[in-house]
């Protein structure tokens, strides 16, 4: 029988420390369920230590989720791995996964502490952690530039206090495939209880390498565990991604003889939802997940797809979630038929009112545009999970006018803790304009560092996904908003992001 290789899912966590990327509980709650759909093997829902909002999300999540390991990052100290135990509490299957720098120059400029003192925090951490939680999983920071000896030290101790995963990162995506496959494997050939735990590879994409370096950890490394996230989300360029490591060991199993539990049918729908809730948007020629993936425009592959698809391709769209049939729903469509729509989407919302509202929106959509598309679903839902209870900033309507040699006008109604509210504003086009009116009510004095606009489907008629980044006190927020009408669109995406911003949640830096 071939190894387990165990998919380890780290977007609700390393992925949401993209600058923007930041996800409200139930938006994290949300992806968690369609994780679990995608039969992920272990779910970090994030870092219960870092603030309350993380705190009640991890909470949430493992009080939801009950196919899937749910797991909480902390620091090597008691006071990280109580609250991580205390979040996770409730919990079908818990891990606590704690981490501590091991390499000199983050012992030496960032802990300020000798390795003697990492060695006893780390033996220590794990050793606290073992007692509330059965499943530990120990990480040293920056692991691929330690010093060998002295990490191999460590991960000895751990091990024998009781981690049942090691996972070896490549925090600044400094590795290259051969090297760091045969990194890990010196390790589990050199510590004398290395058979104790399974291993596990976490690799970052600064130089493009995260896959091929996981892949080298598995296949050389002998690694049974990769950490991943969907679309590759991540600080600086991102990490490992989930669709690109799964589709290569399943596409070539004869190379690597390994199993795994993922239902690829998912991974699409999955990626769309992390997309549109984060704002990240996938490129075309993604592997995978790309609008382009399976397309052809070569005349030659063209007549080699039409003669026998797998001239030209080596995996199925239909494997992975594409589907040609993609137009479910109309104006015409009842509510049970949008509900069992919602369940395929992999979406749950909490109540029956929820689902309710959910419909109206859809209705008023669908008198707006002729075809509904799955992602058309997932950006109407999304919007109404970025507008939690706290929503301070709402929006009502928009009225702009603009004409050839005029300077564009807009009037914007929105709420303000539930008063409405007028901004008007001129502007160089209809959405500045428009985005004027709203910051000469608000007055947020943030900077907007991105804008961007995405067709979420091909005509015309589509709904514009408008992605609004704002900076302020160097706090980084995403607010996404959708609509047919761009401006208005640009409108929701902004009043998404102030929401975001006057959140005062405080996120604290945590390993790669």
């Amino acid at each position: 029988m071939a190894d387990k290789l165990i998919i380890f899912d780290t977007t609700l966590r390393d992925g949401e420390q993209s600058p923007g990327a930041s996800m409200t509980r139930d938006e994290k709650l949300r992806i968690a369920r369609q994780l679990e759909r995608l039969k992920v093997d272990v779910i970090e829902a994030g870092f219960a230590a870092s603030s309350n909002g993380d705190f009640e999300a991890v909470q949430s999540i493992a009080q939801a989720i009950k196919d899937s390991t749910v797991c909480s990052l902390s620091r090597a100290n008691d006071r990280d791995i109580a609250r991580a135990a205390e979040a996770l509490k409730d919990a079908q299957s818990a891990r606590i996964h704690t981490f501590i720098a091991t390499s000199p120059l983050h012992m030496e400029k960032k802990l300020r502490m000798t390795p003697e003192q990492v060695l006893e925090q780390a033996r220590q951490s794990v050793r606290f952690a073992r007692n509330l939680v059965g499943d530990i999983e120990f990480s040293p920071e920056d692991g691929y530039r330690s010093e060998p000896d002295f990490l191999c030290r460590v991960l000895e101790a751990v091990i024998a206090e009781g981690a049942t995963t090691i996972n070896v990162p490549d925090t600044v995506g400094y590795a290259v495939p051969e090297l760091y496959g045969h990194f890990i494997k010196t390790l589990r050939e050199r510590i004398p209880n290395s058979d104790k735990a399974v291993w596990s590879v976490h690799c970052h994409n600064d130089l493009g390498m995260a896959v091929a370096n996981s892949l080298a950890g598995v296949k050389i490394g002998g690694a049974r565990q990769v950490e991943c996230t969907i679309n590759g989300l991540g600080e600086r360029a991102g990490n490992c991604s989930l669709e690109e490591i799964v589709m290569a060991v399943k596409t070539r199993r004869d190379y690597f003889g390994l199993d795994l539990g993922i239902d690829t049918q998912h991974i699409v729908a999955a990626s769309r939802m992390v997309s549109q809730t984060t704002g990240f948007v996938v490129q075309p020629n993604k592997a995978v997940v790309g609008a382009n993936a399976f397309a052809h425009a070569s005349g030659i592959h063209q007549d080699g797809v039409l003669k026998a698809r797998d001239t030209y391709e080596i995996m199925r769209a239909e494997d992975v979630g594409w589907t040609a049939n993609k137009i479910v729903l109309g104006k015409l469509s009842g509510r049970n038929a949008f509900k069992q729509r919602l369940q395929d989407l992999g979406v749950q919302l909490e109540s029956e009112a929820d689902v309710n509202a959910a419909f109206l929106r859809f209705k008023e959509l669908a008198d707006r545009k002729s075809e509904i598309f799955d992602e058309d679903i997932l950006a109407l839902v999304s919007g109404e999970s970025a507008a939690g209870e706290d929503e301070r900033y709402g929006f009502v309507s928009l009225a702009q006018r603009s004409e050839t040699g005029e300077r564009p006008h807009a009037t914007v109604v929105f709420t303000v803790d539930g008063k409405e509210v007028h901004g008007n504003s001129d502007g160089n086009g209809p959405v500045d304009a428009s985005l004027k009116a709203i910051e000469s009510h608000v007055r947020s004095g943030a900077e907007m560092v991105l804008y961007s606009v995405n067709a979420i489907s091909g005509s015309t008629e589509s709904q514009g996904e408008v992605t609004v980044r704002l900076q302020n006190s160097g706090r980084v927020v995403n607010g996404v908003g959708a609509d047919p009408d761009i401006v208005v669109a640009s409108a929701k995406a902004y009043l998404s992001a102030l929401n975001k911003l006057q959140s005062k949640a405080d996120r604290v830096a945590a390993q790669g």
